[in-house]
């Protein structure tokens, strides 16, 4: 993978990510559910950045080798910090996980 690709695939799966998180923050709200902002980011963020350089690597005829699939899976926590925007989002998520009740 080249730089220039792992930044395209970067840009946009962060601001894919932001956009989806926040049309599903809407949904939640608009049905009156409790949601966690930081839990929504993250497993949209897997989604879009390790679906989107599985795309991007059949549609470049790229070879399934196992450096690949490690960048597809850096991709997707790469995703997930850029559309966190910011530390304290990341911070605020590990605390939230081990406090978060079942119900």
């Amino acid at each position: 993978m080249t730089i220039t690709l792992f930044i395209s695939i970067l840009t946009v799966g962060a601001t894919v990510t932001a956009l989806l998180t926040e049309a599903i923050k809407k949904a939640y709200a608009n049905a009156n559910k409790e949601y966690s902002c930081n839990v929504i980011a993250l497993i949209n963020a897997l989604v879009v950045g390790c679906g989107g350089t599985a795309v991007t690597y059949m549609l470049l005829g790229a070879e399934w080798t196992v450096n690949n699939i490690i960048c597809l899976i850096l991709m997707g926590i790469a995703v997930w910090i850029g559309s966190m925007v910011g530390y304290d989002k990341i911070i605020q998520l590990i605390k939230q996980l081990p406090n978060k009740e079942e119900k």
